[in-house]
């Protein structure tokens, strides 16, 4: 399929636990980028917190976005048994969670 070709941006948007020092927010972020040379298609990591002065931000605190070579890429990464073990440590320290995945667009004007 011709719309599952090309890069993919999988963005997480996330917000710990009250109860997770922020050395183990430290620790899990590391945790998340090492995930880049285990897992081929994952192709770059990259992270923040939020600094919005909007404030619309839902009290979400970190985005942290990567980039795929593929759908099927993303597909794989989701199933790798590297993501799987990380995910079972990353996810129960979140209490809010967003993940969207997207092929990135460029608008001519």
């Amino acid at each position: 399929m011709e719309e599952e070709k090309g890069p993919v941006k999988h963005m997480l948007l996330a917000k710990f636990r009250d109860e997770i020092t922020t050395e183990k927010v430290e620790e899990l972020i590391r945790g998340y980028a090492n995930l880049v040379p285990l897992i081929d298609p994952m192709k770059a990591f990259h992270w923040g917190t939020n600094m919005s002065k909007e404030n619309l931000h839902q009290g979400f605190t970190h985005v942290f976005e990567s980039t795929f070579e593929s759908v099927e890429g993303v597909s794989e990464y989701v199933a790798h048994p590297a993501h799987v073990e990380f995910a079972n440590i990353f996810l129960p320290a979140l209490e809010k969670v967003i993940v969207i995945d997207y092929k990135p667009n460029s608008s001519k004007l």
